[in-house]
């Protein structure tokens, strides 16, 4: 039997324990692809479920993390897709409900990979696909995101901070973005952001004229951000980096002032339409994905080191073969 090296968790693990392991490479099946993967990104859900989501009885045991991946298909099995194609793949229970990214090879439903034309390295590929789907769909999808718009940034530092800034300014929208550290105000300001805040977990006041807002903090500050935001604004709720996922006491009709929306984004259902439409709009403005570093499959334990103390800015990205 074949094997390939893979991470696999059984129990709850911290960054430093992470270890390659051999385990067999997937065998094909009616209605779902096997492909060689050459680089991948690390996510803050990766290190949800590595902290805690392990235990629950929904995840099967031992799991491989991760949930995106690029790469080109070594086993097409009867979908319409060929051997060698270039794909990306995201989401889908990825990493959780079926074996995910960080490995050699994965086995993955077709509906959930999709086709790529592009000239960016693995790499760079590897820090777009659910980074910029996210972005994508919560400035498009949720936000409705003009060009007139002035758009708040909360919790800008994340990868995912990161690749909404660089879409919002490409389209020409005022931003603000926010960081909790006072030494990671300069790097948002080098990224092109208009107005840099140091968020104390209180923007009331400091703010005005806001019509879109992005909360990548979480339920920690959404109701801060509700009060920023002028009238006909619309808020997205997307991210969790506080810490804080649900909200017990939230009450809607109090709690949302009169005349903002709120609407949140969930990355579970990419499309081939709209992995084709952030290509393009990368292809089209000459735009690189910011990557925060690079680290080869085998400092896999580092990296989520790294990744789970903050010490990257922007996105980790997993080299698991050599550029070709």
């Amino acid at each position: 039997m074949k094997t390939m090296k893979a991470v696999l968790l059984s129990k709850k693990t911290d960054a430093k324990d992470i270890v390659l392991s051999e385990y067999p490479i997937p065998t094909v099946k009616p209605g779902w692809v096997l492909v060689r993967i050459h680089a991948f990104g690390l996510n803050h859900s990766e290190q949800i479920l590595r902290n805690s989501e392990i235990n629950v009885p929904y995840i099967r045991k031992p799991i491989i993390p991760g949930i995106e991946y690029v790469g080109e298909i070594a086993d097409a099995s009867d979908t319409t897709f060929s051997t060698g194609q270039k794909v990306v793949a995201l989401m889908g229970g990825m990493g959780r409900s079926f074996h995910g990214s960080y490995a050699e090879y994965a086995l993955i439903p077709a509906h959930h990979v999709f086709s790529v034309s592009s000239a960016l390295s693995w790499e760079q590929l590897a820090a777009v696909p659910e980074t910029y789907f996210t972005a994508w769909g919560s400035l498009f999808e949720c936000l409705h995101l003009e060009n007139n718009d002035k758009l708040l940034i909360r919790g800008g530092t994340c990868a995912l901070g990161y690749a909404v800034i660089q879409i919002a300014t490409t389209v020409g929208c005022e931003v603000i973005a926010t960081t909790h550290k006072e030494s990671k105000l300069l790097l948002l300001k080098g990224c092109g952001v208009d107005t840099v805040l140091l968020d104390d977990g209180t923007l009331v006041g400091k703010v005005s004229g806001i019509t879109k807002a992005l909360e990548l903090v979480g339920a920690k500050t959404l109701h801060d951000t509700l009060l920023c935001i002028e009238k006909n604004g619309i808020v997205c709720h997307t991210g969790v980096l506080g810490g804080v996922y649900a909200l017990n006491t939230f009450d809607p009709i109090k709690d949302i002032p009169n005349g903002i929306y709120l609407t949140g984004f969930f990355s579970n259902t990419p499309t081939q339409a709209v992995i084709n439409h952030i290509f393009d709009f990368l292809d089209h403005h000459n735009l690189i994905p910011y990557i925060g570093k690079t680290f080869d499959f085998s400092e896999i334990a580092k990296a989520c080191e790294d990744m789970d103390n903050g010490k990257v800015n922007g996105k980790t990205v997993i080299k698991v073969t050599e550029q070709q």
